[in-house]
């Protein structure tokens, strides 16, 4: 048997002819030119008056009381903001929010959107939240503040949404499955 030596038999050349490509039709003419006939001419189209890709203009959204309304959520828990100018009192279910949120973090969590736009004591909070627990609460009171700011003055928008303020949390409780004690806790198991 003869070993085929393929290491030293070179590739045979293949020659690639290369076509120039046509310019690109620049002018409406040009256009109408390469198009075929088809008994009536297109009609010119006007790309001055055509809209550019503008970013849109954020308006303030503010009710006739000098109101801005938003609504939070957070787990189970939603809530209706109204926001407005004042010196900083915060209500929350009629209560006072050192009231309905007696923890410190709670309260922490709530004043947060104020502490990022440095505007704290310059808005009054009315809001009313169901539904969940505390925690819950205080973070849906905290998404309907965030986006209740960005209705009463647009150019909060930028520093509350770097901060993650506008943005619902999407965690929630992970339902109970068929034959398990919670999620995903199994039954307990004895060897003997």
């Amino acid at each position: 048997m003869a070993k085929r030596d393929d290491k030293n038999k070179e590739a045979p050349k293949v020659e690639v002819k290369r076509t120039r490509k046509k310019p690109a039709a620049t002018e409406m003419a040009d256009i109408a030119a390469a198009m075929p006939e088809q008994g009536a001419k297109p009609k010119a189209l006007d790309f001055q008056s055509a809209p550019q890709n503008e970013p849109k203009k954020r308006e303030p959204k503010i009710d006739g009381k000098g109101r801005s309304y938003a609504t939070g959520r957070r787990k189970d828990a939603v809530a209706r903001v109204w926001l407005q100018r004042g010196n900083g009192k915060v209500t929350v279910n009629g209560r006072d929010q050192s009231v309905y949120f007696a923890r410190q973090t709670q309260r922490l969590i709530l004043n947060q959107p104020f502490l990022i736009v440095s505007s704290v004591g310059h808005f009054d909070v009315v809001c009313t939240v169901k539904g969940g627990g505390l925690s819950g609460q205080a973070g849906a009171v905290r998404h309907g503040i965030s986006r209740a700011l960005e209705n009463f003055d647009p150019q909060y928008r930028p520093a509350l949404k770097k901060a993650g303020m506008l943005t619902r949390d999407p965690r929630v409780v992970e339902r109970k499955k068929v034959g398990k004690h919670g999620a995903r806790r199994t039954k307990q198991w004895a060897k003997r």
